[in-house]
């Protein structure tokens, strides 16, 4: 009965209860993996001033940017592994986790090295300010030879929520949350460590520490998702089902974040005090991306896995479900960061120069962040019926082409804080136009093929 409980059934039972159950505790690990960078921040924002501060905060573009290409490959492994899984291909479900396992070392290994060999002439480009490119330049070097730890936590907690077990990554990330918050106060306030360095070494120690968790646990298992390391293979026919549906969503990633890349880069020309006070507000804004985005995730695994099991008559209701309760999270949120905006920028720094930066991105992106995660269930829907490259085209021309677009017309002509913000919630709201368009087309494709008529929807 134990190992049933750990486990949400997908395919059957009320949707609304099982998707908040499966919800829930993706929610919870969002949160404690950001305070993986916040932790970063507030420390080196408390004992080492502004400097440290946006050193440490405007680096998250760029480590997005390659950390992100190659997360959209954990994407397709929860969807293939969902697949299997709910139509009890056991065999297919050993191979997919042992491709993916294997892809997640490679993957790793690879952004170690660019991001160590490239960290510097990034930021150049970027235009970071001569009294913070050094010290970005040395956390990323840091963070980056972390990122194998990384790839193998976030490819193995992809295979165990695809399979419904979403409790056991949260209690993973509880652990190495609390273990990278003391090495941060310990590293930087008693060893008296350069405070970039130490938040940067603690942030690694801390991933890897869930990388070791989240394998044992694979090991472990009893269930046809079980590791065995010795097995480790890359399947070409399940590796070409990851990459069909991963490399999309890598792209797009990647391209979401180099448009962040070009706002960063436009943030940057303010100074460091502008920088900070964006980062500090990003900073803030990521926990409330992280609580919508999990129902992006639970429209991707339940689509995923009802589609495994034949039984397209619940799609619909999951997405649709998804989309409400992402959508009051999102204005939930919203009305509560910008109602305490200045308390919570305090806590990263009581600068009032750069609390007043915070408050103008919140006054715009906080307040329709909710948009954002209304098209991130559009897109778990898409993926999860096994659709990644149309919603990829979707999004690169809806948020990063018209963002781009924004930065050198509208932005050019009234260069200010406010008007390079409004950038986001006007290209959301775009893509959110295309991916419903894109979602009718392929949920009646999909409702041909697995046999049930398109006119009962």
């Amino acid at each position: 009965m134990a190992k049933l409980s750990r486990r949400v059934d997908m395919c059957s039972g009320p949707l609304l209860k099982n998707i908040l159950i499966f919800t829930f505790p993706i929610m919870v690990s969002g949160v404690l993996q950001l305070l993986y960078n916040a932790a970063d921040i507030i420390v080196v924002g408390q004992f080492e001033g502004p400097a440290s501060l946006a050193a440490v905060g405007s680096t998250s573009s760029l480590s997005q940017l390659l950390v992100n290409m190659f997360m959209g490959l954990s994407v397709g492994a929860c969807v293939c592994v969902a697949k299997s899984y709910g139509a009890r291909d056991d065999d297919g479900v050993f191979k997919v986790v042992h491709t993916s396992m294997g892809l997640s070392v490679i993957c790793g290994v690879v952004i170690a090295a660019l991001g160590f060999i490239f960290a510097r002439p990034v930021l150049e480009l970027m235009q970071s300010p001569e009294d913070v490119i050094d010290l970005s330049t040395l956390y990323l070097k840091i963070y980056f030879l972390g990122c194998p730890a990384t790839m193998v936590y976030n490819f193995g907690a992809a295979i165990l929520r695809s399979v419904g077990d979403t409790k056991r990554p949260l209690y993973f990330l509880i652990v190495s949350g609390a273990v990278n918050v003391v090495l941060n106060l310990f590293l930087v306030v008693v060893v008296r460590m350069n405070g970039v360095a130490g938040v940067a070494l603690a942030t690694v120690i801390s991933q890897v520490l869930s990388a070791v968790m989240v394998v044992a646990c694979l090991c472990r298992s009893m269930e046809s998702y079980r590791l065995r390391l010795r097995h480790l293979k890359i399947y070409k026919e399940k590796l070409g089902e990851i990459l069909r549906i991963g490399i999309p969503a890598g792209v797009q990633s990647s391209l979401f974040s180099i448009s962040n890349i070009m706002i960063q880069s436009s943030v940057n020309g303010f100074g460091s005090a502008a920088m900070a006070g964006n980062s500090a507000a990003s900073s803030v804004e990521s926990f409330e991306y992280t609580l919508m985005n999990s129902f992006h995730q639970s429209a991707l695994s339940f689509t995923g896995q009802n589609v495994g099991a034949k039984q397209p008559e619940r799609i619909n209701k999951i997405n649709g479900i998804c989309a409400l309760m992402v959508t009051a999270v999102g204005v939930l949120c919203g009305i509560v960061i910008n109602l305490f905006g200045t308390q919570l920028l305090s806590i990263y720094n009581t600068d009032p120069t750069v609390i007043s930066y915070g408050l103008i991105r919140f006054s715009v992106v906080a307040r329709f962040y909710f948009l954002c995660g209304v098209m991130e269930v559009l897109l778990g829907g898409l993926r999860g019926m096994g659709n990644s490259f149309i919603p990829m085209l979707s999004s690169v021309i809806g948020v990063c082409g018209l963002r781009v677009v924004w930065i050198y017309t509208v932005f050019a002509a009234d260069r200010s804080l406010y008007i390079l913000y409004w950038s986001y919630p006007v290209t959301w709201i775009v893509t959110i136009a295309a991916h419903f368009v894109t979602y009718v087309i392929v949920k009646r494709q999909c409702d041909r093929k697995l046999g049930e008529p398109a006119a009962n929807h």
